[in-house]
């Protein structure tokens, strides 16, 4: 597990925290829109800068009082089981904790949670069922470890959030509405613009233009009522 980035401090990353974000690299996914590929291509590791654990936890011991949440994401970061030493350690420093996931390890997520090492969980769902392995990257990609994820999630075990990043090349409008019906009914539901930049995995791609964000939610709100815009 390599300790890839920090952030010291975001407002927006943890909901109703003043938080930091903890960068892990590795990811099982390609998605061609992800704007870390430094963290998720390891042939780009050699543009880190990586923290040692000590070193992080030094900082998390110093913002006590300051800081009340740990963002730990990624990449991937139930890529490896070693995330849950590192875990315990921050909620042993009495932070509280929001993991980013993609879903795509549901034994951990599961494990994360019921060890109660995750107060808040934001996954991200690619696509619909039919474009999901073209979104993420990976022919052939099976959606039962998605899907068992989404579930458990939906089962309350834990506060959480989907989002979906928005990509011209990749989501049409009934996409998002035939994604919508696979994960109808959860609490929250965010919308997120593609945005470019140079460290995306692949060039080429587009952002939907904001009103047509928001006349898509009118037609997503039937299946998931707390659709929202993020980003934007």
């Amino acid at each position: 597990m390599t300790i890839a980035g920090l952030q010291r401090m975001t407002l927006l990353d943890f909901p109703g925290k003043v938080a930091c974000t903890v960068f892990l690299a590795g990811c099982n996914l390609r998605c061609p829109f992800c704007h870390n590929r430094e963290l998720v291509l390891p042939e780009e590791r050699g543009a880190l800068a990586p923290l040692t654990r000590e070193a992080l936890l030094d900082f998390l011991r110093r913002r006590q009082g300051m800081l009340d949440g740990v963002c730990v994401t990624g990449g991937e970061p139930l890529l490896s089981n070693e995330v849950f030493g590192l875990l315990r350690e921050i909620k042993a420093l009495g932070y509280a904790v929001k993991l980013d996931t993609n879903g795509g390890f549901p034994a951990r997520l599961r494990r994360a949670v019921e060890e109660g090492l995750a107060d808040f969980v934001a996954m991200d769902v690619k696509n619909a069922p039919a474009r999901y392995a073209e979104t993420a990257g990976i022919a052939g990609l099976s959606l039962a470890p998605f899907q068992e994820s989404i579930d458990y999630l939906m089962g309350g075990a834990v506060p959480f959030e989907f989002r979906t990043t928005v990509v011209r090349e990749l989501h049409r409008e009934e996409d998002l509405i035939a994604l919508a019906r696979w994960i109808s009914g959860p609490e929250a539901w965010f919308l997120q613009s593609f945005q470019d930049s140079p460290g995306v995995l692949h060039s080429g791609l587009h952002p939907w233009a904001e009103h047509e964000l928001r006349a898509a939610l009118d037609r997503l709100r039937p299946f998931v009522p707390k659709v929202a815009l993020r980003g934007v």
